[in-house]
């Protein structure tokens, strides 16, 4: 080789490794590795070239490192339908150049709209009353438990989207590909239902905003005169109407173009921080100088500052006392001998300062909290007052009272949404310039800043502001004002109107992200309900999704209290979070090979503890949610594991599931099962026909039954050929096979093998299913149909090593014969028995064979018998009542009978059943012989015994020469699968019925039920001298008549003798007790310890199970299966 030319074929090398590794993925094209196995032309031209000769075969399916890194460079991350959205919006007419991702940084990508996101309602309407209710300290313990609770989910989902890249779809993305479908479906529809009520409760703020400290005017239903309940439900009513209102505006606003909303977030985000400026403005001017904004007290108790002007009972005027407003509020009359309401007359009015400032000292009334039941009048600890004993207060509606119940959990349920919004900016992850590096550094820095802000907050306002107005949840005791604004510079009206524009702006980014991602979860196809509002505009806008956002938001708006919606937000945004910490930690255990985040600072401990702070905060906040919110995730995730798509996204469920395996299957090997603990493992062994389908599919209606969908199951089944030649058919088969057992609902796995034959492929199957300690006790096979006439007499053989090879495994056997007349798992039995014929103890599979076939509606009616035999030397009414009670003990029911079998003579028919068995085996020796050999061998032998038979036995003995049963036409369809077909053998062995010669005679004596019900059991087959196909057999040739002669005058073995008489004896036992049972299991004799007699064993079992329509011959493992203790 030249130098030149080994230097190419090296840098071939190199970039087929490098393309190994950028291309490798979980197979998903859409998601992963979009280059591999890509059939487009385009790209096939680009492998034309002397230089790349060595990989022409690859070139097909694995592109060129230079193509392949040309489409890595060109990758959008865009999601579907974005990118058509701004091509429609930004090119409306024609096309007129390429749309450019847009490019956003740090600041304004993530940092500021974490922050507007963040920033919001709670801190400008419930923060100073949280304060006041809570004290500085558990205030701030509830400030710090929720942003660290943020904080640790911030970190867990920077590691998340810094492990590759991160495809627009934000965390509904994240979680679902690191949790799976069924996973991130829950949580993502939890989300996007967290996100729709946030809309509702921005929104309740804007119009609580706008009616109290904008224009209380507006009212359409007046709360002036009105007390108690009845002020309460007119405000909620108001609050219905105009929040309705907002969100038909709002929504027709998204509708019109999102571009508006966009354009609009900076002005929202500018009112945010001017509002947060002026307050810490306002925080060191108190310093300085405290804003004048007085409160009323009249005793100890706080009055709300409405109808009166001046602070005082009576005051002096042109050297006159005279009375004020106030005094007309609690008096009769303006005159000083008026009748006054009693607190009023025993206490005094005092005026104070609402905002005493920094540096006055309030801190410390204000450190501990000062929880209040609804309708408590707020009172100032430390001021006189008196009150006479059991009088109920009156004028209520002249104090300041508590318009809810509070207590700790509700604060915290009122103040988590404060902190939400921390995935603002990975849902932007496909408008950043470098995602990977922005979303934790920008979200992190974000959450840094707010909780500071929080914190700082929490201890300025109980430094700087009264109790009694901290507690004033309305500003009712300082003229209405909101209570933040009387803090803030220069002007109240700053946080009013700031607070009332970011509330705004903070509701429509809502309805704006919810339907996206509803329409994300959508198009997904993980919830096939939810398919219809994937669709939208031509421009990609989710109009569908929208709707249903606006009727979900609607339902939060009429609840209409701010309060009342925050803790139902507060559990779908926890959920959420508490998953994303969850994806991190298995992700981070389970060592997954593509767990790389370049963001370094995680441990799974981090992670585990922000997933318990979520579900702690969860039922701290409201318990009855949190189960609500929990049920309501636990369905979807039933709804799409049951009837959802199916995903394959490489999570980490599907890790925790292979690594719970590993645990499972190593502590299996520590020992074999407790017979307590044992169940039928099965190995169900079938064959496929030349299209590969299964030819026994009620072998797995049977497995099924036994199984009732508990324990292992494999179905197997053998190819013959080589693997490469037979690739395709053994997929195919695969196929085939699995689908059946999705049609009969066995859940298992299916395995198949491809050998060099049959014979080897099974015994492979025997050997090697299952996997450590979850392998297979108990292989389940059928009968081989028409055993007799197969070519090469495979089948059969196959049969006794299968049998010799499960003994030697320790595994038990069940064989299912006369396979197609067992019942399939739509039929039901209203009645009939399940016989059992105990002959030995093989362990008790007999006994728990029935036990669990009546778990099963199929065999559920059926009643149980169990028959056992008893010898001449036995005492049967012994062996009854033993059996009784170890049924009593076993906790089985079933009728329990002991046939006795008397000794008796071998009978002529046992005789010549046995030599005509033998003599069938000494002709199928005869095999090798050539043709002309062969069938001049056969005709002589059938001519010879056909005299000799007939003469000793002429009315009960049946030719068992014959390899063909043919049975009449009018029965075939009524037939056993084994008995009904017919296999023709080559054409020098084809041999038909000669029905002139030989009418059919029964070979045992039977009823005329069971002759119906077998009629091909009784039908005699012989020899014919003509062939099937009409040609005339050839003259007899050179034969040595002696040969037959030995054949013919041969006696048979005494072994089998007493075998056959044993086979008959039992057969008439058991067909007569239990011809009409639904089903006769009885125990399977084992095979000859040597082979010379095999086809002889086939034979006594033919001989056992005749005359019987369904039968289970079982043999036990060699293990105690079954037992009576607890």
């Amino acid at each position: 080789m030249y130098p030149e030319e080994e230097r190419q074929i090296r840098v071939c090398n190199m970039e087929v490794l490098t393309l190994d590794v950028l291309g490798s993925g979980d197979g998903n094209p859409k998601e992963s590795s979009p280059f591999i196995n890509s059939s487009d032309p385009e790209k096939s031209q680009q492998y034309d070239g002397k230089n790349m000769a060595l990989f022409e075969e690859e070139m097909d399916t694995s592109p060129m490192v230079s193509s392949l890194l040309s489409s890595l460079a060109n990758y959008s991350n865009l999601p579907q339908g974005s990118k058509e959205h701004e091509e429609a919006e930004n090119n409306e007419g024609a096309r007129k150049k390429p749309v450019q991702a847009p490019r956003m940084g740090t600041l304004m990508g993530v940092y500021l709209p974490c922050m507007q996101n963040i920033l919001g309602v709670i801190l400008f309407l419930r923060m100073t009353w949280m304060v006041g209710i809570g004290g500085v300290i558990e205030a701030f313990i509830i400030v710090l438990m929720c942003c660290s609770t943020t904080m640790l989910t911030a970190i867990s989902m920077s590691a998340i989207a810094t492990n590759g890249v991160v495809p627009a779809g934000g965390s509904y993305y994240m979680i679902s590909r690191s949790l799976g479908p069924e996973f991130g479906g829950a949580v993502g529809i939890c989300f996007y239902l967290g996100t729709t009520f946030a809309g509702a409760m921005y929104i309740l703020g804007c119009i609580e905003i706008l009616l109290i400290y904008i224009a209380p005017q507006a009212a359409i239903f007046k709360m002036e005169g009105l007390e108690g309940p009845e002020a309460e439900a007119a405000m909620l009513n108001n609050m219905r109407v105009y929040g309705s209102l907002v969100l038909t505006f709002m929504a027709i606003v998204v509708f019109v173009g999102v571009k508006y909303v966009n354009k609009l977030a900076l002005v929202f985000l500018a009112c945010v921080i001017s509002s947060i400026l002026a307050v810490y403005a306002g925080v060191i001017k108190t310093a300085i100088e405290p804003p004048v904004f007085p409160v009323c007290m009249l005793g100890n108790r706080t009055l709300i500052w409405k109808g009166f002007d001046v602070c005082a009972k009576v005051m002096e005027r042109e050297n006159t006392t005279v009375t004020t407003k106030l005094w007309r509020l609690f008096c009769d009359s303006e005159f000083l001998n008026a009748t006054c309401d009693t607190y009023f007359a025993n206490n005094n009015v005092t005026e104070m300062q609402g905002i005493p400032g920094v540096t006055s000292g309030i801190l410390k009334e204000n450190l501990f909290g000062s929880y209040l039941e609804k309708g408590v009048i707020l009172q100032k600890k430390g001021l006189s007052s008196y009150d006479e004993p059991d009088a109920l207060p009156t004028n209520t509606n002249r104090y300041v009272v508590a318009d809810i119940t509070t207590f700790f959990t509700l604060l915290v349920g009122i103040y988590f949404p404060s902190v939400t919004g921390i995935m603002a900016g990975s849902n932007r992850s496909g408008d950043l310039r470098d995602a990977q590096k922005s979303i934790p550094i920008g979200t992190i820095l974000a959450i840094s800043t707010t909780s500071f802000i929080y914190m700082s907050s929490v201890v300025l306002f109980g430094s700087c502001i009264e109790g009694s107005v901290l507690r004033d949840k309305f500003g009712e005791a300082v003229r209405g004002n909101l209570v933040i604004g009387t803090l803030a510079w220069p002007s109240p009206w700053v946080i009013v109107f700031g607070s009332f524009f970011s509330t705004c702006g903070a509701g429509l980014q809502s309805l704006t992200g919810a339907p996206r991602l509803l329409q994300a979860i959508a198009r997904d196809g993980i919830v096939p309900f939810l398919r219809v509002f994937g669709h939208g505009k031509a421009n990609g806008e989710p109009t569908w999704a929208l709707l249903l956002t606006a009727f979900i938001c609607e339902s939060g708006i009429l609840i209409a209290s701010l309060d009342s919606v925050a803790p139902i937000l507060s559990m779908f945004f926890l959920m959420c979070y508490m998953f994303v910490n969850l994806a991190c930690a298995l992700q981070t255990l389970l060592r997954t090979p593509n767990w790389r985040p370049r963001f370094k600072f995680y441990h799974w401990a981090l992670s585990f503890l922000g997933m318990s702070l979520c579900l702690s905060l969860m039922f701290i906040c409201s318990w009855y949610y949190a189960i609500v919110a929990m049920v309501i995730a636990s369905c979807i995730y039933k709804y799409i594991e049951f009837q959802g798509a199916e995903k394959e996204w490489g999570d980490g469920i599907r890790g925790l599931s292979l690594s719970a395996a590993r645990y499972a299957l190593m502590r299996l090997e520590e020992g074999p099962p407790h017979t307590k603990n044992w169940r039928p493992q099965i190995l169900v062994l079938v064959s496929v026909d030349a299209e590969q389908n299964v030819e026994q599919p009620r072998l797995l209606s049977l497995t099924n039954q036994m199984k009732a969908g508990k324990g292992l199951t494999i179905v197997g089944t053998a190819l013959a050929g080589t693997f490469l030649d037979n690739h395709p058919q053994a997929q195919q088969a695969e196929q085939s096979v699995k689908k059946l057992m999705e049609t009969e609902k066995v859940k298992g796995f299916c395995q198949v093998v491809v050998s060099s034959n049959i014979r080897d492929g099974t015994s492979h199957l025997v050997q090697a299913s299952g996997l450590g300690g979850l392998q297979h006790n108990t292989v389940l096979v059928s009968w081989p149909r028409n055993w007799k006439q197969a070519e090469d007499h495979q089948l059969w053989r196959n049969f006794i090593e299968l049998v010799r090879e499960t003994t030697a495994a320790s595994k038990a056997l069940l064989v299912a014969k006369n396979i197609s007349a067992f019942p399939s798992n739509g039929e039901r039995f209203t009645e009939g028995h399940i016989d059992v014929w105990w002959i030995v103890h093989d362990g008790g599979m007999l006994m728990l064979l029935p036990f669990l076939l009546r778990q099963h509606k199929v065999w559920r009616k059926c009643k149980m018998r169990i028959f056992t035999v008893a010898q001449m030397d036995d005492n049967s009414i012994q062996m009854k009542k033993d059996l009784t009670t170890f049924l009593y003990h076993l906790r089985i029911d079933a009728q329990v009978e002991v046939v006795e079998m008397q000794d008796s003579d071998i009978s002529a028919y046992t005789y010549e059943k046995t030599l005509m068995m033998e003599q069938r085996s000494q002709i199928l020796k005869q095999i090798n012989l050539t043709k002309t050999e062969r069938e001049r061998e056969i005709q002589s032998i059938t001519d010879s015994s056909r005299g000799s038979i007939r003469r000793k036995n002429p009315a009960a003995v049946t030719t068992q020469l014959s390899v063909t049963e043919e049975p009449a036409a009018s029965s075939k369809e009524e037939k056993p699968e084994e008995e009904c077909v017919t296999v023709s053998p080559p054409p020098q062995e084809q041999l038909i019925h000669d029905k002139s010669t030989n009418p059919p005679t029964p070979a045992t004596p039977q009823s005329p039920a069971a002759e119906a019900e077998t009629p091909s059991t009784v039908v005699q087959m012989t020899w014919t001298e003509t062939k099937c196909d009409g040609e005339q057999a050839k003259p007899l040739g050179v034969t040595t008549n002696e040969a037959i002669k030995d054949l013919f005058n041969m006696k048979p073995n005494q072994s089998n003798v007493r075998r056959m008489h044993t086979a008959l004896r039992l057969n008439g036992e058991i067909v007569k007790k239990s011809q009409e049972a639904k089903l006769v299991l009885l125990n399977m004799p084992g095979p000859p310890r040597n082979r010379t007699g095999d086809e002889n064993y086939m034979e006594f079992l033919e001989v056992l199970t005749e005359g019987l329509n369904r039968v289970l011959l079982v043999r036990g493992g060699g293990r105690e299966v079954i037992t009576i203790y607890s």
